[in-house]
């Protein structure tokens, strides 16, 4: 593999872009996002809103949406394409509204369970049909109320925000609070900690933000840039908030050297991020730290190969319900590799420092495009599903081969 070198900026972060084009339609005003993400997910969001009567332009880098016809009085059909925060935040928007829509999607994401985000929407009143996968027929009817969360779900809390309506959240188990940062922007009457929401039912005002860079997809170049001796790469206007970025953590832990610089911290926190390599430790993450980390924990466990000892993830079965089984999927890639690895019922055991394989056969990443990145940082080249990093980072591989210098060996 070789060392990486260099500053760059990342793609706007994938949670926020689709969160800001389904949340424009809670308005009466025009919203303008910069920084959008245009990726094969979020463009299944850009698209929904558009079929559900919303009126979209992009000009000089401004996305603009207004909630136009929006609820439209047509029942449509949508495809979710691979997203899951596409189809299930649509589930809350349309429960919420006098709108009637089919949600379908791609064999993987039919695939995925949605009564986590059914069950509280039926309690709450909806009409919901179909399940417990796509496809699913959603209808208004919804009342505010109470709800216990079952599952520390960003994507279920998010769906039950997004009805409008006032509702109480209780166990949310630290998950991502970015829907309800930016409905505080919007001017809600909305209260949140780690474990609980609670929001009135009110008007709420139209938005301008820039969508900071998205942390999930640096943790690539930055988890490497720890493992790959003479690397050292800084990532700028990264988002910066404490539910997002649990692996900077684990690399501190870890002994690798981080430094962050706070530029902004007005809706969300903003900064630049840089990561050199050195010699690394083990990790132990535990379930409180999974809701932070979930989708970097592939990336964690390449560079456990070759941290020196026994890193351990415990907590972690949401990974099994990914766009593919990343537990197993993971743990299968990393043992073509030469990994000493071991999977278990909720992660995985990880054995270092290990050499790794320059040109692995066989390697399969079930078309899962963090399986693929993660893979792709590891040296490999003989990936057949390459261009399913387009569902979050479609400039993936023109980022790395700014970033690539001098050959390294593991």
């Amino acid at each position: 593999m070789k060392s990486l070198n260099g500053k760059i900026n990342v793609p706007g972060d994938k949670s926020i872009s689709h969160r800001a084009v389904l949340m424009a339609l809670l308005t009466d005003g025009k919203c303008v996002v910069y920084n959008w993400l245009f990726s094969m997910d979020t463009l299944r969001s850009l698209n929904a809103v558009i079929l559900l009567g919303a009126e979209t332009d992009y000009l000089n880098g401004a996305l603009t949406i207004s909630r136009g016809d929006f609820p439209t009085t047509k029942a449509v059909a949508i495809d979710c394409g691979n997203s899951g925060t596409t189809a299930r935040l649509l589930c809350g928007l349309i429960a919420g509204s006098s709108a009637s829509a089919t949600l379908y999607g791609d064999d993987s994401l039919s695939a995925r369970p949605m009564l986590r985000v059914v069950k509280p929407l039926q309690k709450l009143g909806a009409t919901i049909s179909g399940g417990p996968t796509l496809p699913l027929t959603v209808s208004g009817g919804i009342q505010g109320g109470k709800i216990e969360m079952e599952v520390a779900s960003a994507q279920v809390k998010s769906a039950l925000l997004l009805t409008g309506k006032g509702v109480e959240l209780t166990n949310c188990g630290g998950s991502r609070d970015h829907t309800e940062r930016l409905l505080k922007l919007m001017g809600a009457d909305i209260e949140w900690d780690a474990e609980t929401v609670n929001i009135k039912s009110g008007t709420l005002n139209p938005f301008e933000i820039t969508v900071p860079g998205d942390p999930s997809s640096a943790a690539f170049f930055l988890c490497a840039a720890a493992m790959i001796p003479d690397s050292r790469v800084t990532v700028g206007n990264m988002l910066l908030s404490e539910s997002r970025i649990g692996f900077l953590r684990v690399l501190e832990s870890m002994g690798a050297n981080v430094e962050m610089t706070i530029t902004d911290d007005s809706w969300e926190t903003v900064g630049d991020v840089t990561v050199s390599y050195s010699r690394l430790k083990p990790f132990d993450i535990c379930a409180k730290q999974v809701p932070s980390l979930i989708d970097e924990l592939p990336m964690l466990a390449l560079i456990a190969t070759q941290a020196d000892g026994i890193s351990t993830v415990k907590g972690a079965e949401e990974l099994r319900v990914k766009e593919s089984d990343r537990i197993t999927t993971t743990v299968d890639s990393l043992k073509l590799l030469g990994a000493d690895i071991e999977e278990t019922a909720d992660g995985f055991i990880v054995t270092g420092p290990t050499p790794l394989k320059a040109d692995a056969e066989k390697l399969c990443a079930n078309g899962d495009h963090r399986l693929v990145m993660m893979l792709s940082m590891a040296g490999q080249t003989a990936l057949d599903d390459k261009d399913c990093v387009d569902v979050s980072f479609p400039d993936f591989y023109e980022r790395l081969e700014n970033l690539r210098g001098k050959q390294c060996d593991f």
